[in-house]
């Protein structure tokens, strides 16, 4: 028998025939190439073609090589595919939309560092000249100005945005209150005392109740000043008395900082009653109007610049006397606050006709224009007035005559009022 010897190579090689490149040569069946044997031979191997073939053969058969088909080398293999792909994606990411920041639905104004509203606070105070300056009052989102006996005036102050913790000097409460204040839902209302016969009417009413009677802590004197116009509230005290105090909430007031179209020149308004007086006048510097009361420029406590509206509203409603009289025997004026009248809205140096439209108790109080827009005001503090609609505030300039449309429609709106 024959072997092969990779370490020697017969004399003879040359007459062998030799081998395909990188391939095994094939052997006859049973047979073995004469060259094979290894007793007479010791010489190393020196053909590279039969080095190269055995050398590749050895190599393929450690490694367990085996012919594969073009297709089969060029397919990914099952774990490269499962691995995931290090290239970027090629879908954009969105952009988030941007959240809006909250504004009060009371003064129009931004309120970027709270998530939901507040609770509402309603205080009465003094409006005599012993009452300036007011403490807290250029805080307030909306002020009324309403008729008491005599002819003399209230203020009611209502606080969302800002809360401070010294509003004064603060008064007793009137039957209007009750309507007014309705459309604000239950919010927390403070006041020195009342007529007898008011409070089973405040009891009975959707108004919290966080008068001295309720939350005595929350009031103090200031012995610097005259009694009764030294009583004082902390609002933020106050409130802890009335924890389900509504929350701001829209009233029917819209706002925007950019005038309404069709305004006409508005510089100043005055209201007279028959014991008190309020005039608005406006400020080109700070584009808002000072207030002046009892013929004297409005003070505050916190500012040399006393009060200031951004809107003023006169607003005409029916007043009618009520049942209810003071030690004097003086009759306190209701003020019609539920139904519809017309009203002139001050911003921005100019002046607007204006309707004013409340259905129901509940509801909110929307203005709107002669075209019947709702008519935006600018953000900032309120100052409605709620003037008797039988004395007419005296406007400068003297705006323009209404069209005769429009006086139709006020006639109307007035008798149903």
């Amino acid at each position: 028998m024959y072997s092969i010897s990779l370490h020697s190579q017969p004399p003879f090689t040359k007459n062998l025939p030799a081998a395909p490149p990188l391939m095994r040569p094939r052997l006859p069946p049973r047979a073995e190439p004469p060259w094979a044997s290894t007793a007479a031979y010791s010489s190393p191997v020196t053909s590279p073609r039969v080095f190269m073939a055995l050398a590749f053969a050895a190599a393929c058969a450690l490694a367990g090589c085996s012919t594969s088909s073009p297709t089969a080398t060029d397919a990914p293999s099952a774990e490269a595919s499962a691995r995931p792909s290090t290239k970027a994606s090629a879908t954009p990411t969105p952009t988030p939309t941007p959240t809006p920041t909250p504004t009060s639905p009371l003064n129009g104004l931004p309120q970027p560092d709270q998530d939901e509203p507040s609770p509402v606070l309603v205080v009465k105070l003094d409006n005599t000249r012993f009452a300036q300056p007011h403490a807290g009052l250029d805080r307030a989102d909306i002020v009324y100005i309403e008729e008491v006996e005599y002819g003399i005036t209230r203020l009611a102050a209502v606080f969302s945005s800002a809360v401070p913790k010294r509003i004064g000097p603060v008064r007793s409460a009137r039957i209007t209150d009750i309507d007014l204040l309705d459309q604000y839902g239950s919010p927390a209302f403070s006041f020195s005392g009342a007529q007898r016969k008011m409070w089973p009417v405040i009891a009975n009413s959707s108004l919290i109740d966080i008068s001295p009677n309720k939350a005595a802590f929350a009031y103090q004197r200031d012995f610097s000043r005259r009694a009764p116009y030294n009583y004082f509230v902390n609002g933020f005290e106050g409130l802890t008395a009335a924890p389900d105090a509504s929350q701001a909430r829209d009233i029917g007031l819209s706002f925007d900082s950019t005038p309404p179209p069709n305004g006409s020149v508005g510089l100043s308004a005055r209201y007279e009653w028959s014991a008190s007086t309020a005039e608005f006048t406006y400020d080109q510097a700070s584009r808002l109007y000072r207030v002046s009361l009892n013929g004297r420029n409005a003070e505050a406590e916190e500012t040399p610049d006393g009060q200031r509206a951004a809107t003023v509203v006169i607003q005409y409603v029916k007043q009618e006397p009520s049942r209810f009289f003071d030690k004097g025997g003086g009759n306190t004026p209701h003020a019609i606050t539920i139904g519809k009248g017309a009203a002139v809205v001050l911003r921005d140096g100019l002046m607007y006709r204006a309707k004013w439209s409340r259905p129901d108790a509940e509801s909110g109080t929307t203005f709107t224009d002669d075209q019947g827009q709702v008519l935006a005001f600018k953000p900032g503090q309120q100052w409605i007035v709620l003037a008797n609609r039988n004395v007419t505030a005296t406007l400068f300039p003297t705006p323009p005559p209404p069209k005769d449309t429009d006086k139709s429609k006020e006639s109307a709106s007035d008798q149903s009022g």
